[in-house]
């Protein structure tokens, strides 16, 4: 099975380029199979991590950024890849 990890911030305004930096600097304990950052309007920074596990495995995640880098806390969502048809 695989298993998505998505992590979502909002940097402070302005500061869009500082968090993605910090978002790609982070290394994670294991390897992913896949791992994807993207960013978006009003300075929001995704990163989704595709993970060959059980969906209630327990796996590596990106932590909290520094309080002063964001302005709201990390949104987390884990989704299963589901066969096609």
């Amino acid at each position: 099975m695989t298993v998505a990890l998505m992590w979502e911030a909002r940097a402070v305004p302005g500061r869009g380029a500082e968090l993605l930096a910090w978002a790609r600097a982070q290394e994670l304990p294991g390897r992913p199979l896949r791992r994807e950052t993207l960013r978006a309007p009003q300075d929001r920074v995704l990163v989704i991590t595709w993970w060959d596990a059980e969906y209630d495995a327990e796996l590596p995640e990106l932590p909290e950024p520094d309080a002063a880098l964001v302005i709201r806390a990390v949104h987390r969502w884990r989704f299963e890849s589901v066969a096609a048809g």
